[in-house]
């Protein structure tokens, strides 16, 4: 349609005007209704193959949401029925876990084992989950970068002036704080606590120190790129080591990471370094919320 428009306009031009302005005029008039018309086929063409790309569109994704909800529908009638005697879930999982737990894993702290061994895959997916959510709220919240803002950036970055007895109580409680956090991190594996619980604490402490004491100071302590760098690392430390001790287990071979002497600080193979990614990978994403929530900067 469009060359049949080019052709029309460059016959119009090849053509000799006539000599009467009457004449001259009508000739345009009718050359300026034709294309006139042309334009308006070529546009409802358009919306025609809009729509039917449309209709095409939710059509097939209808029935590729009805083709996975059959499938898990029949995935479903597969497993064992819930709560039976012969029920994997309820006799041999559960007794794995609770006889050879400390053995296989090294960790006395059997949910540590669990979620850090056991079912360390699953808990990759939801520190994955943790990080998605957080750089959604990065994108929706984030301000622009300081040498983007068009006047000076501390009216915008500055904190309210905090109580006394809140500076004097955060500088008396964020120490005391971090260090209960690093301790259920570090010793997660021996006892409660462990990489959730540790960094959430942590992270309780900066928020407090920064209620405190402003964005300023907190800023110099964890910084945007800090925040990044130590999240990513903790993702790809966990990632990569429990894709080795995946690859070691699936194949047979021996791991260099032994479980060692159960109840000692330095046992459980992976399970404590495992502890402190999730304590970064927690404290960050919790404080960055805080932070993007309140100031709408980090």
């Amino acid at each position: 349609m469009r060359n049949d428009l080019d052709r029309d306009l460059e016959r119009s031009l090849e053509e000799p005007r006539p000599a009467h302005s009457r004449l001259d005029a009508a000739h345009l008039h009718r050359h300026d209704g034709r294309i006139l018309r042309q334009e308006a086929a070529l546009s409802a063409r358009d919306e025609q193959a809009q729509a039917v790309f449309t209709v095409i569109y939710r059509v097939l994704a209808v029935l590729a949401a009805a083709g996975i909800i059959l499938l898990l529908l029949w995935s479903v009638t597969d497993l064992p029925a819930f709560g039976g005697e012969r029920n994997p879930a309820d006799n041999e999982v559960a007794r794995r876990y609770l006889e050879d737990g400390v053995r296989e894993g090294g960790a006395l702290n059997l949910v540590a084992n669990i979620i850090l061994d056991y079912r360390a895959f699953d808990t990759l997916g939801e520190s994955n989950v943790l990080f998605t959510a957080a750089c959604a709220v990065l994108l929706l919240l984030r301000r622009q970068r300081r040498a983007d803002l068009p006047h000076a950036p501390e009216a915008i970055e500055a904190d309210p002036p905090a109580d006394p007895v809140l500076r004097a109580g955060a500088a008396l409680l964020s120490p005391a704080i971090l260090m209960l956090g690093l301790y259920l991190i570090l010793t997660g594996h021996l006892g409660p606590g462990g990489g959730f619980s540790g960094g959430a604490v942590l992270s309780g402490a900066l928020i407090l120190y920064r209620c405190a004491f402003g964005g300023g100071r907190a800023g110099q302590l964890l910084t945007y790129r800090v925040w990044r760098g130590a999240t990513f690392a903790a993702l790809a430390f966990y990632a990569v080591s429990k894709a080795y001790s995946f690859f070691t287990g699936a194949n047979g071979l021996p791991s260099v990471f032994s479980p060692g002497t159960p109840g000692s600080l330095f046992s459980a193979g992976l399970i404590p370094p495992l502890n402190i990614a999730v304590g970064l990978v927690v404290c960050c994403i919790m404080y960055g919320f805080f932070a993007l929530f309140r100031k709408g900067e980090m």
